[in-house]
């Protein structure tokens, strides 16, 4: 379910179960969560394998669940997502088609979001009486606003590419994702990885800023001749 091919500055992690639009089970979630935490790569690109990104959980697995079980589920998919979320690498987002619900929530985590112009998202969770529950509550209106979040949320609708740029929901629309993920690993990886810390820091502002100057010493001091070099 879970493909990983690894290059020179990218691991690229395919979700490859296109028969139902990548959804995932709880051996899924495990996966990706390993594929995330075990590559020390600057960059790692995720998709998804055929016409979807992620259509979420799968519903066959949630059909089996009881609360107590349920409840683990959801814990599951709240580890994968805050492993993207908290890994060295910057995790870029190629979305291509279909994302509902945890796939939706996945992208979230993601430092980068870039989708194809037939993109397409929605939170339908409610349609079925429940919700994403990967960390979507809290991400969600993070990254698009309370009023966004709260309209996708309780509506269910579907909004496609370029409704998903305008709200803040992806960063780019663009015929190769994947160029995007090649474009941000040219840059140094020690700075990437700052950079991303540091942006998803979420300490008072003070420590915020003590610590944003301490690593902007240690990149000055590491990068000198480059820096050098661009005033010759």
């Amino acid at each position: 379910m879970i493909r990983v091919t690894d290059g020179t500055k990218i691991r690229t992690i395919t979700i490859d179960r296109p028969e139902s639009r990548n959804a995932l089970t709880s051996d899924g979630l495990d996966g990706l969560a390993e594929a995330v935490e075990t590559t020390d790569l600057p960059v790692i690109y995720l998709r998804g394998q055929g016409t979807a990104f992620c259509a979420g959980a799968d519903l066959d697995t949630v059909a089996e669940l009881n609360k107590d079980s349920a409840e683990a589920f959801a814990e599951r998919g709240q580890h994968t997502a805050n492993a993207i979320e908290r890994a060295e690498s910057v995790v870029v987002a190629g979305i291509d088609g279909f994302a509902r619900g945890g796939g939706v929530e996945l992208a979230l985590a993601c430092d980068l979001r870039v989708a194809t112009p037939g993109a397409t998202f929605a939170e339908p969770g409610v349609q079925l009486g429940i919700f994403g529950a990967w960390g979507g509550t809290a991400r969600l209106p993070e990254i698009v606003g309370l009023g966004d979040a709260l309209d996708l949320a309780l509506s269910g609708r579907v909004v496609d590419a370029e409704e998903a740029r305008r709200i803040g929901l992806i960063s780019r629309i663009t015929d190769d994702p994947r160029a995007v993920a090649e474009e941000v690993a040219e840059n140094a990886p020690d700075a990437l990885r700052v950079v991303k810390a540091r942006v998803r820091d979420r300490s008072s502002m003070g420590v915020q800023a003590a610590r944003e100057a301490e690593r902007f010493g240690e990149l000055v001091a590491e990068h000198a001749e480059n820096i050098a070099a661009t005033r010759d």
